[in-house]
């Protein structure tokens, strides 16, 4: 597809998933929230939003309601597990929980069609690598351990290194135990993580580095685009630390997974063989 068409089809899901945001915010009412400029962070969010799907969208081989469906669920699914953090950590804004999260996904479900209209009809291209699929049972179990605690292992880490810019405004919130916050990572959020940033191993399936690179950047602006908006709940200074302890983080997670899954090099004997398939085994070395 022509780098023109795709960014026609782009601009087309940007002003239907502007629409769709705006009509889902009439049937889901929420308290007004004193945002200056409320309008161009919501056309610029949604820009990088959708530029990033998009282009994700056009690697992939998969089309019609799978194609659809998927792409829609990747960022919902991650603003989910983020508003499951927010609840933990902030007790106090009074945000309205349960609204966001029914508008965030009466929104995704009704851009589900729009996605599998503008990028679902192409011509099926060759399947991409399976980067579960690919890997022995044992192989699968180990690096999905890594990969989970790899994100658990940034997070704190990284949160250790900015807590000293923001402790003043969390004195003032609930903070859960560290047992607590190690759980919600370890069990909720970095299996989560994990998953969609294999999902966008598979639907982008690119080389080993090249692969670590764009999920490791699809990920962050997909988890990152909502600390870039100003709000009365997060004073600019704690967003701003937080935007960068989050997008450094995650940039790091996601790469480490792609790299970790990734598909290796081709051996000579693969190269020579129907599909890199030997003896009825994938040759790909290191999966």
């Amino acid at each position: 597809m022509k780098f023109a068409n795709v960014l026609l089809r782009a601009v087309l899901v940007f002003v239907a998933t502007c629409v769709i945001q705006m009509i889902v915010g009439m049937l889901v009412p929420m308290k007004p929230v004193a945002v200056p400029h409320i309008l161009q962070w919501m056309l610029l969010t949604n820009a990088l939003m959708v530029g990033t799907l998009a282009a994700v969208a056009v690697r992939t081989e998969w089309r019609g309601w799978r194609l659809g469906i998927a792409i829609a669920a990747i960022p919902v699914i991650i603003e989910s597990v983020n508003l499951l953090e927010g609840v933990v950590f902030v007790t106090n804004s009074q945000l309205e929980w349960g609204k966001i999260f029914l508008h965030a996904l009466i929104s995704a479900a009704l851009t589900v069609p729009v996605w599998m209209l503008l990028f679902g009809k192409r011509d099926t291209a060759p399947e991409h690598y399976h980067p579960i699929a690919s890997k022995p049972r044992g192989e699968r179990a180990w690096k999905f351990v890594i990969s989970d605690l790899s994100y658990s292992f940034l997070y704190i880490g990284a949160g250790t290194i900015i807590f000293p810019y923001v402790k003043d405004f969390y004195a003032t919130q609930h903070i859960p135990p560290m047992t607590t916050i190690l759980a919600l990572q370890l069990l909720v959020r970095g299996p989560v993580f994990v998953v969609l940033c294999l999902a966008l191993v598979r639907m982008l399936g690119l080389p080993r580095v090249g692969g670590a690179l764009a999920v490791g950047a699809a990920f962050t602006i997909l988890s990152a685009w909502p600390l870039l908006v100003p709000n009365p709940y997060f004073p600019d200074a704690v967003r701003w630390v937080h935007l960068c302890e989050v997008t450094s983080s995650n940039f790091v997670f996601g790469a480490i997974v792609a790299w970790l899954w990734g598909q290796g090099t081709l051996s000579a004997t693969a190269r020579s063989a129907p599909g890199g398939i030997v003896d009825g085994r994938s040759t790909l070395t290191g999966c």
